[in-house]
């Protein structure tokens, strides 16, 4: 596609590790087209982390009111038309919302990726991929329009006073290792006490641990469990960080342990290395980008028992299911990782 593009609109709602891999997407595009306006359309929670992104408008899609929701943006492109637009998920939800997104050409994922009817909704598709991780098949949506993409890189929006609050939150702590246990369903989260056992585990290897997460009672009382059962002293940052000064805390940090969880991917794009924790979903699909070698899995063994095939042999991104199949990753399995990552990026 030419370099003529003059409006471009991206439509991508959630999640939290999603719209940090479509970041990587965006910016690829913003230097392919410099001069073309460029809209996205994303969640309300996922616009408190990527506000002031330079160059970008946002356009809020609050899914708390309903149809509502869907009139607000019909209201919002009354008498506006993209050039094209990038339709970035495939959600029912989000299918219904590119109806109300006037555009010329509407970009969507190809035949293999399409599903909730998505086919629908889109003229031109991006090109298929063999095994692609999420942030892959987003920089697809970038070379269909022109961008050149080799690698992925991101500049996070944080100020100042994000990295100040941060700091302060951090204060006489040395060497960071944070652990941001909760994912958001609490059958991929690894259990307390062994999370524990680490945290006494990388107190002893001279680290300060941080324990960080949302607000809600779930993650609250998962950071409980964790601080009582271990030995060492732990900083409970659970529910007292906003988006931006949480990513400013996972820059400051040296390594993140963490399951399948938007704050994992929000560490890779400030650099900070993760050992990911896996089992429900293909960490090759999922897991955080730069640092998949990190990832302690018990995914590829589940598929097979359950499915009797490998993940090469089953559509793309088939998940296991089953409420305590994180409990089959071991300690020592993690332990050992945490050596590994230790040794590889010379903390």
């Amino acid at each position: 596609m030419s370099n003529s593009l003059s409006s471009i609109c991206i439509l991508r709602l959630s999640a939290i590790g999603d719209v940090c891999h479509a970041v990587s997407a965006v910016q690829a595009i913003q230097r392919a087209h410099p001069n073309a306006k460029i809209t996205w359309v994303l969640g309300k929670v996922e616009a408190m982390l990527l506000t002031d992104l330079p160059g970008v408008e946002f356009v809020i899609f609050d899914k708390k009111r309903g149809k509502a929701a869907f009139r607000d943006l019909k209201s919002h492109f009354k008498g506006r038309k993209f050039d094209v637009l990038l339709h970035m998920q495939v959600a029912f939800r989000a299918n219904i919302a590119a109806l109300h997104i006037p555009a010329k050409i509407k970009i969507g994922f190809d035949k293999g990726r399409s599903k909730e009817l998505h086919s629908l909704f889109v003229n031109q598709r991006i090109e298929p991929q063999q095994e692609p991780h999420v942030l892959e098949g987003f920089q697809n949506f970038a070379r269909a329009i022109g961008a050149d993409i080799d690698h992925a890189c991101w500049e996070m929006p944080y100020t100042e006073k994000d990295e100040f609050q941060a700091k302060a939150l951090l204060d006489g702590l040395n060497k960071v290792f944070v652990i941001s246990p909760a994912a958001s369903k609490k059958e991929r989260n690894w259990l307390p006490e062994r999370y524990a056992l680490l945290a006494d585990y990388a107190a002893e290897k001279g680290f300060d641990v941080v324990i960080t997460g949302g607000p809600t009672d779930m993650e609250r009382d998962l950071s409980e469990a964790i601080i009582k059962h271990a030995h060492c002293a732990i900083t409970n940052l659970v529910g007292k960080t906003q988006l931006k000064t949480l990513l400013c805390v996972l820059k400051e940090a040296k390594l993140v342990l963490a399951p399948d969880t938007g704050p994992a991917h929000m560490a890779v794009t400030v650099g900070t290395p993760v050992i990911g924790l896996y089992a429900h979903s293909n960490p090759k699909r999922t897991g955080p980008y730069l640092y998949q070698q990190y990832v302690v899995e018990v995914y590829h063994k589940n598929l097979l028992a359950q499915k009797g095939k490998t993940a090469a042999q089953l559509p793309w991104g088939t998940r296991v299911k089953g409420q305590d199949l994180m409990a089959q990753i071991d300690v020592e399995q993690v332990k050992s990782m945490f050596d590994t990552v230790v040794i590889q990026e010379q903390l």
